[in-house]
């Protein structure tokens, strides 16, 4: 038997499509797959990376075509996305439900798109493979004791969550949240940072008879106590986005993110849930590789919740349970090896100093420079030396892409200081290099930030032979 895993993301809707390749998969390790990045990994690369680390399912947050055909046959579960625009028509009609259905094409529109969708399988004769979900973010729940028994849907939006809600335990579907400790550090420095890990110190939240010694259990069950209060305590949960930055913060960093990642898999691996849900939920790890063209309104840290480098290198180590350590990419192509830096001969008082340096951080990811950042103690020299680098490596070190102002020049000697990494880029044409474009002010990065309330998803298992 053979099956295959589609999903649609949207910002407020996400519709998943979902099966399994070469049969019913077992339990095991999960992670997201994000593709927001100037030099991806070939996407077989990054199948094998994710066998070679033991992740038998995968969430996807766009249709790449790239990277449906290496999951095809993969054995690996799957989820895909399509873009946000796409929820206005789906909430339209069946008919254009029906097309997606079909074809695989890629707070008012929401339920009725969920509906459609739906409809639209169901006249497939999917609906019993049909399953549904609707990621959440912990922002539509609160709790007015500060305790997690004290959970409920905000008023606001109680309705609409009651009408998702019902539709999920009617369908058989499970409701998905994601969650994000490094988030409490990030937005209250007060936060005791220790409660934010599941090896820490900090003094336990006692709720009657359950004491709470971590984020991740006290938001999870906030959610679960909000379920039981509204009459769907069995609904199953999902915890769809879970886990930690390396970089563009001073709480992103190697040490926090090794010990985050660590204590989530080891309660995976001894199928450890919460007080209210003592039987764990799928977790998919939030994410396998960083992505250097993502959105940092969030915060620079955005670009970087890889496990993995963007390249697949291995950012730190974790035990993947077993005894078995992470497994680098392999079969990785670069650009030569050469950098673009700060010439010798330049000062760092020059009038075109700042300009050009602002020019390259415009096309080229320099989150890491940021205070508290891997590369945020460079004097001005290196600040330069590394967002020309950046640019010139994004560029794919096309000629004119090292030509700011004679200020600049490469070399093939690696400045790379202490924990700063000047970047090689992933060589994805290994053709002869042509001029670098001359980019316009009004270009953007492609954005992929979070969702600030939620997205919706369908599930659906279809099955055929391989």
């Amino acid at each position: 038997m053979g099956c295959y895993r589609y999903s649609v993301w949207f910002l407020l809707l996400c519709i998943i499509l979902e099966g399994l390749a070469n049969g019913v998969v077992a339990a095991g390790l999960a992670c997201n797959w994000g593709t927001r990045s100037t030099h991806p990994l070939p996407p077989t690369i990054v199948v094998k990376l994710l066998k070679d680390n033991g992740f038998s399912k995968v969430k996807l947050f766009e249709a790449d075509p790239g990277a449906l055909k290496a999951l095809g046959n993969s054995g690996i579960q799957v989820m895909v996305g399509i873009p946000n625009e796409f929820l206005a028509s789906l909430a339209s009609s069946v008919g254009v439900a029906e097309n997606w259905t079909y074809k695989d094409t890629f707070t008012r529109t929401l339920f009725p798109a969920l509906k459609n969708i739906q409809a639209a399988l169901i006249k497939a004769g999917l609906g019993r493979q049909v399953k549904v979900t609707v990621p959440i973010n912990a922002d539509v729940y609160q709790t007015d004791t500060s305790l997690p028994s004290g959970g409920d849907f905000r008023s606001d939006i109680h309705t609409l969550m009651m009408s998702i809600i019902k539709f999920l335990s009617d369908n058989g579907g499970p409701l998905t949240i994601n969650i994000y400790p490094f988030l409490s550090l990030y937005a209250d420095p007060h936060f005791p940072i220790d409660y934010a890990f599941f090896n820490g110190t900090a003094a336990p939240i006692v709720d009657g008879s359950i004491s709470y010694t971590n984020v991740l259990d006290a938001n999870f069950d906030t959610l679960i106590s909000a379920l039981e209060k509204n009459g769907f305590a069995s609904l199953p949960v999902i915890i769809g986005e879970v886990g930690w930055p390396t970089d563009g913060d001073i709480s992103a960093n190697i040490e926090y993110a090794r010990r985050f990642n660590q204590g989530l898999l080891n309660r995976i691996f001894k199928g450890q849930g919460t007080p209210k849900r003592p039987t764990p939920p799928d977790i998919y790890l939030f994410s396998i590789t960083d992505e250097d063209a993502k959105s940092i309104d969030p915060g620079n840290f955005e670009r970087h919740w890889g496990i993995f480098a963007y390249d697949g290198s291995i950012k730190y180590s974790l035990d993947m349970g077993s005894g078995r350590s992470l497994v680098a990419a392999k079969g990785v192509r670069y650009l030569a090896r050469e950098w673009c830096v700060m010439s010798p001969q330049a000062s760092i008082s020059d009038p075109n100093l700042v300009q050009s340096i602002n020019y390259a951080c415009t096309y080229a990811d320099c989150t890491s420079l940021g205070y508290g950042s891997s590369c945020g103690r460079l004097d001005a020299g290196g600040n330069a030396s590394y967002a020309f680098n950046m640019y010139y490596q994004t560029m794919d070190q096309r000629k004119g892409a090292c030509d700011f102002s004679n200020l600049s020049v490469t070399t093939k000697i690696d400045p790379s200081p202490d924990t700063c990494r000047f970047e090689i880029m992933i060589d994805l044409t290994g053709k002869q290099k042509s001029p670098a474009p001359t980019p316009s002010p009004a270009v953007g990065r492609n954005q992929n930030s979070l969702p600030l309330m939620w997205v919706l998803g369908l599930i659906l298992i279809i099955c055929g032979s391989s």
